[in-house]
Formats: C-alpha cells, sequence, structure tokens
C-alpha cells in the first residue's frame, strides 16, 4: 500500500479537519527566505493547502507538486484566484524540473514520504545559491507539557488502541531531520512553536480518521476502535484538549 495516495481517500475529511500551522511559525519562515513578490517558491506535498495561503500572500511565484488528484483540484478551487498560484498534478521524486530553480523549497508534514536520499539533493538542486530550505510538522500530544503529567484519559485512550487499532498497513516513515548538512546544506536551524486545540468526541474521531494508518483500519475494529475512542471522551465531559508542539526545521544552499 502506497501510504502517500491512501489521504485521497478522505479527501474532504482531510481538508475540513488537518490543523493549520500557527502565525508565528509563517513570520519567521518568511523573514528567514527573504520572500516577496520577486521571489520563487515551492511547496512540496501541500495536501489541501493547510500551509499555502500565508505564502501565497507574499506576493511571491509560487509552485506546489502535489501526488494526490483529489487534493490537487482542492487546491485549485481554493488558490486559482491568486495569480501568483500554480500547482502541478506530480509526484515530486520523478518530476522533471529543468533548469527551474526556487529561494525556497518547503513542505509541511510532506517530506518525511519521500526517501532522504532523493528528497535531500533534489531539493538542495533546484534551490538558488542562498535559497531556504524548509520543513515542519506538528507533534499533539494529550498530556500537558509533553507527557510529564499524568492524565487519566490519555491511559483510557491508549487502552483502546492496544484493543482495537491493528492497522494493515503499519506506518514506517523515518527521515534525519537533522541530517541535512550530510547533503550540502548549511545554516541549519530548528524552532519550536506551541499552541493547543479543543475537540469534542465526534470532531476528534473524525480528526483522527484523517491519520494514515487509521484509514487502513478494517472492520470489526474499525468500528469498535472508533466507539471505543468516542465513549472515553464523551465521558470525560465531552472535551479533549491537545498540546501541539510545532518544530521547524530551517537551512540554506550556499
Amino acid at each position: 500500500m502506497d501510504f502517500r495516495t491512501i489521504f485521497e481517500q478522505v479527501p474532504e475529511q482531510f481538508d475540513k479537519w488537518r490543523p493549520r500551522y500557527c502565525e508565528e511559525l509563517f513570520a519567521d519562515l518568511i523573514t528567514y527566505a527573504k520572500l516577496d513578490s520577486s521571489s520563487e517558491v515551492l511547496e512540496i506535498g501541500p495536501g489541501t493547502g493547510q500551509a499555502t495561503e500565508p505564502i501565497l500572500k507574499t506576493g511571491c511565484s509560487y509552485k506546489a507538486i502535489e501526488l494526490g488528484e483529489s487534493f490537487s483540484e482542492i487546491m485549485k478551487e481554493k488558490f486559482n484566484s491568486y495569480e501568483n498560484f500554480h500547482i502541478v498534478n506530480a509526484d515530486f521524486e520523478t518530476y522533471p524540473f529543468g533548469r527551474e530553480q526556487f529561494d525556497l523549497v518547503y513542505s509541511a508534514a510532506a517530506f518525511q514520504w519521500i526517501p532522504e536520499k532523493i528528497g535531500y539533493p533534489k531539493a538542495y538542486d533546484i534551490l538558488k545559491s542562498g535559497g531556504a530550505f524548509a520543513m515542519f510538522m506538528m507533534r499533539p500530544d494529550i498530556r500537558p507539557g509533553g507527557g510529564y503529567t499524568d492524565e487519566p484519559l490519555f491511559s483510557q485512550i491508549q487502552e483502546v488502541y492496544a484493543k482495537y487499532f491493528h492497522p494493515e498497513t503499519e506506518y514506517k516513515c523515518r527521515l534525519d531531520y537533522d541530517g541535512r548538512d550530510k547533503y550540502g546544506f548549511v545554516n541549519l536551524q530548528r524552532r519550536e512553536y506551541l499552541k493547543t486545540r479543543e475537540y469534542n468526541a465526534d470532531d476528534y474521531v473524525s480528526l483522527i480518521g484523517t491519520h494514515c494508518d487509521h484509514i487502513t483500519l478494517k472492520e470489526p475494529d474499525k468500528t469498535y476502535f472508533y466507539e471505543g475512542i468516542r465513549k472515553v471522551i464523551l465521558d470525560a465531559g465531552d472535551k479533549i484538549t491537545l498540546y501541539d508542539k510545532i518544530t521547524m526545521y530551517l537551512a540554506r544552499k550556499p
């Protein structure tokens, strides 16, 4: 099973429930990359645009490359009103960029799907000298403080996972985010941002239903799993809080 395209099974749900990133991150990225209307930008794997519009609003010449056909169509519906918007429905790993080069190449929670020995060199090659490379992702936790406090709701949810969460295909993507220097990048930086989100039981079930390995669940475990998660949250007052740590990795091409 190709996890890169599994989200195509839930495009509308993905678009509605996947969280957006914080304003501080985009402000830092725009400053770091020195984006303005003269900049050329490539976003790799934009999904349905969770990290797109703040970059478009700089007036830069924006190009996205998205593997998912449904996602590409949603992107067009959202952003075609921007004259600086362009998207290609293609695979970054094999797409021929020719002589195209960019001032910024970035990816939000998508670059880990690309084999490291393909992704890093290709991103490096299509950057202009002095250009910026950025990757960022969101890691949520049910426990305040990143797991250093006791949280009964977390334990109860883990019990449901242990009993019913048996995905058809295990998520195994691994990427050495701190290994960018091995591929020629310099000025490596790592920045972190914190935010919180709150959901009721039904909304939280909709959210986790967009996770790749959750999509592969088969019946009857799938029904039992989501019913179990819903009941645990309802019993806790119909509210669950997620504590997000957003990490952005920055680097430059010399």
